[in-house]
């Protein structure tokens, strides 16, 4: 494609007319600016949205085991020997046991229902990452049979709970009696206190000594289940799958963590995607914004393009010549756009932390959102996508107009001159 240095010269003073007080100069420039808006609008959101992804879905590992084995009546009690199994097995990184079951809490006239779970801490350390979320207190502190526990942040809030203080531990299987079934509950002194960021482990979690765990819930020396760190997070599918049917046995019930929280990461894709096309529509009325940009231009120059085909220029030539305004004001606004929501994205959570410390307000609540802050992730293929999308959508736009200057006749335009 080799167009002539002239079409390239006079599109661009075309962009540049002073004629009528720069009308048109200034069209083009809120044409540029509101592409430019549109851009960046629409990466920012896409950079939240993946921030959020990826926010949660490290939040999510550092609580929670990548994959999980249980058993089908719900415990295993030859528990060791699958233990020294399964961490033989590739992809595997660690394995460790744990004791879990729904239970209530209480402290004096305040409930709360949680999971509680046993752990032994000097394994947990292996597995998860929740040993450097303990904010008071550690995972140390839980010996056997001292009946200690640690409880996320928000549950303790929940429970008006303090550290060295105690709960009460009521496990949903009773006692028979003669008189009849009665709870069982055991007292636990409150040793510490972990902080995860993600307000469904800190207000229903609570960790406990894997043995005294056993001895509340009536499981003996069996556990649950076997708790697995991997390899590769993201194939956590496909490998407890594999790792389940090399152990053989009498069958496991086989878990992982993208299996246990695939709704949030579905609703974040699902609320992308619809984002995404929502916000498209903000990049295609700035960018049909240049037709009426470049009809007001060819209006104007109707004299200039008669003289161009009066002498020699062809109607290819002057539709090149007004293509090339709109290329540039598409090419201009697109690029500028990702700079700038390039780098709005990049500093997100500072600008939004000045803003709800200038309005004394939080944006976010924990308890819906399920993190406090505003992550935001600039994805290469997001900005590729959207300056995609957005040039192209201002080229579709310079072709009518760009027609029709092509279609100006000589002595039509210059009858009046």
């Amino acid at each position: 494609m080799a167009a002539a240095p002239y079409e390239w010269l006079i599109g661009t003073r075309y962009l540049r007319s002073t004629h009528r007080r720069g009308f048109v100069s200034f069209v083009a420039l809120m044409s540029v600016s509101g592409l430019t808006l549109g851009v960046a609008t629409l990466i920012v959101v896409l950079s939240v949205m993946n921030g959020f992804e990826r926010e949660l879905r490290s939040r999510i590992l550092a609580v929670t085991a990548h994959a999980t084995l249980t058993g089908l009546s719900g415990s295993l009690s030859d528990w060791r020997t699958l233990q020294q199994r399964t961490a033989q097995q590739p992809g595997v990184q660690a394995v460790v046991p744990y004791v879990e079951s729904q239970a209530m809490l209480g402290n004096g006239t305040y409930m709360a229902g949680a999971t509680v779970r046993g752990v032994l801490p000097a394994e947990e350390r292996t597995a998860t990452g929740i040993a450097q979320r303990v904010v008071a207190g550690s995972l140390a502190d839980l010996k056997p049979g001292a009946y200690g526990i640690i409880l996320g942040t928000a549950l303790a809030r929940a429970l008006h709970a303090r550290l060295g203080g105690s709960v009460v531990v009521i496990a949903p299987a009773g006692t028979a009696t003669p008189s009849g079934v009665m709870a069982r509950m055991r007292r636990f002194r409150v040793v510490g206190l972990f902080h995860s960021g993600m307000y469904e482990f800190d207000r229903g979690l609570a960790l406990t000594e894997m043995t005294d765990a056993q001895r509340l819930f009536l499981l003996g020396t069996a556990v649950t289940g076997l708790r697995l760190a991997l390899d590769d997070p993201l194939r956590a599918p496909a490998t407890v799958r594999r790792v389940a049917l090399a152990l053989g046995g009498p069958g496991f019930y086989v878990s992982d963590w993208t299996e246990n929280h695939a709704n949030f990461f579905r609703s974040i894709e699902i609320t992308k995607s619809m984002m995404f096309f929502i916000l498209l529509i903000l990049v295609a009325v700035a960018a049909f914004n240049i037709v009426a940009t470049l009809v007001m231009i060819v209006k104007e120059k109707q004299s200039d393009i008669a003289i161009l085909r009066s002498l020699g220029a062809a109607p290819r030539n002057v539709l090149l010549t007004f293509a090339v305004q709109g290329v540039l004001i598409g090419l201009t606004g697109t690029l500028l756009g990702a700079a700038l929501g390039t780098l709005l994205a990049d500093n997100l959570e500072t600008l939004v932390a000045a803003l709800e410390q200038l309005l004394h307000t939080q944006f976010l609540d924990a308890r819906v959102y399920y993190m406090s802050d505003l992550p935001a992730y600039v994805e290469a293929f997001d900005v590729l996508k959207v300056c995609g999308v957005a040039f192209l959508l201002c080229a579709l736009a310079t072709i009518y107009p760009a027609w029709r200057a092509a279609r100006t006749a000589p002595a039509e335009a210059l009858r009046y001159e």
